[in-house]
């Protein structure tokens, strides 16, 4: 993804750069290694209850995640592979190679498994990926089939718009607790009714989130838009969204939560009802502060309403992957709480949901330092919601089937592991 405009490649190239002038500089001036600008290891968590280990290491770009069972990871990289990580190990060859499109933020790029009956090896995977057929680009889902050792059988399961991009692809995909699949799709520069331009083109599945059967792709029939007179909006969970690399379910109600990055100013964190319009392209951040616009600015399809974001960083930090841990294994503080991790600096952050589970509670020292707007103004309300940093471009966050909190680093390749100190 980009950090600030910057692609994947610049930003890979740049941290060589880095990384060799501040070795050199140690070199010169004495410093110690584990003093550089660049860390190979996460360099703190603010609990001091809980540590944090690598347990997997030597994937290349790893862009998401998703358990099969206690012993066995499948990880995407960004280059098309497919790998497995079985009892702690990184399988050396890949289970499957994708044929991707890599420019940018495309790639192969978000995964959900499907247990269809509970047996370990008979399993659904869902892959999405960019995918180019000459001049035309492609998003597009597959659904494979898990035979206990690689992935079979792909079938197309949703064919959705690549062009122009290369950014704003989207790509993450989970299964609700209803049981349908949900998935989201940047904007890709597009300027339509999906992103609130009234004389724009009609709905052209970009800037969407998606909620559809798992067995064939078919619209939940109480989707938000399942009567509208446009087809294709019958799919539609949501609309006006520009470029999303997160989503989770709240274990507890069953509703939806997303992160999305802003343009130059505010990046979001939005609960996502059925019909939520995002705003964009009128709106980013709190409707509050945005130059006299109103709701009646926006394209106000039949069954949508607007929110606006239960948080906001005004300065953009690339948020990327968001987590309710679904455990208590880490103390009863964090269970059923949010994680969300960023690309530009490598933080993760930690939100409490509030009581009745529409929004973010703050302490009385989170209150403090100016965050009851809602909004992350500066270094010192940043580092109000912050809980761990250095772990270098996270892309992925995932409760593992034993209680702990996963955290996948882009830049480091790496699944790093929090768990409490004591264990």
């Amino acid at each position: 993804m980009e950090k600030k405009g910057v692609s994947y490649l610049t930003t890979l190239i740049m941290t060589v750069l880095i990384t060799s002038i501040a070795v050199t500089l140690g070199f010169i001036f004495g410093y110690s290694a584990t003093l550089q600008y660049v860390s190979a290891q996460p360099m703190i968590v603010n609990d001091p209850t809980l540590r944090v280990e690598s347990v997997v290491s030597g994937l290349s770009s790893p862009t998401s995640m998703a358990f099969f069972n206690d012993n066995n990871i499948l990880v995407l990289e960004k280059d098309g592979n497919v790998r497995l990580v079985s009892n702690g190990q990184l399988q050396q060859q890949s289970i499957l190679h994708a044929p991707v499109d890599v420019r940018s933020e495309r790639g192969l790029l978000g995964i959900a498994i499907m247990n269809t009956t509970g047996s370990t090896n008979n399993k659904e995977v869902f892959l999405y990926y960019t995918e180019s057929q000459g001049e035309d680009i492609r998003n597009r889902i597959y659904r494979y089939d898990w035979n206990g050792q690689t992935l079979v059988n792909p079938k197309l399961f949703l064919d959705l718009p690549g062009l122009p991009g290369p950014n704003h692809n989207g790509g993450k995909l989970i299964i609700g607790n209803d049981g349908y699949l949900y998935t989201i799709i940047g904007e890709l520069r597009h300027n339509g009714k999906l992103q609130n331009i009234k004389d724009g083109p009609d709905a052209d599945d970009t800037g969407v989130i998606f909620r559809v059967s798992p067995m064939d792709g078919s619209a939940a029939k109480d989707n938000p838009f399942a009567n509208n007179e446009i087809a294709v909006m019958h799919k539609y969970y949501a609309y006006g969204i520009r470029n999303s690399f997160g989503i989770a379910i709240d274990p507890v109600t069953g509703n939806l939560w997303e992160t999305e990055n802003g343009e130059n100013t505010y990046d979001e964190i939005n609960l996502v009802k059925p019909g939520f319009n995002g705003g964009w392209k009128v709106i980013m951040g709190p409707l509050s502060r945005s130059d006299g616009i109103t709701e009646n600015d926006l394209v106000n399809f039949p069954g949508s309403h607007y929110a606006d974001p239960v948080f906001s960083w005004l300065n953009p930090v690339a948020v990327t992957a968001i987590e309710f841990l679904k455990s208590s294994q880490l103390g009863p503080n964090y269970d059923s709480n949010i994680f969300v991790g960023d690309y530009n600096n490598g933080n993760l952050y930690f939100f409490k949901v509030n009581k009745d589970r529409t929004g973010i509670e703050f302490n009385i020292n989170q209150k403090s330092v100016g965050l009851s707007d809602l909004v992350a103004d500066n270094k010192s309300e940043l580092d109000a919601v912050r809980f761990g940093m250095g772990f270098n471009s996270i892309t992925d966050i995932k409760t593992g089937p034993d209680g702990m909190l996963y955290v996948l680093s882009f830049d480091d390749g790496t699944i790093y592991r929090i768990s409490r100190a004591s264990q």
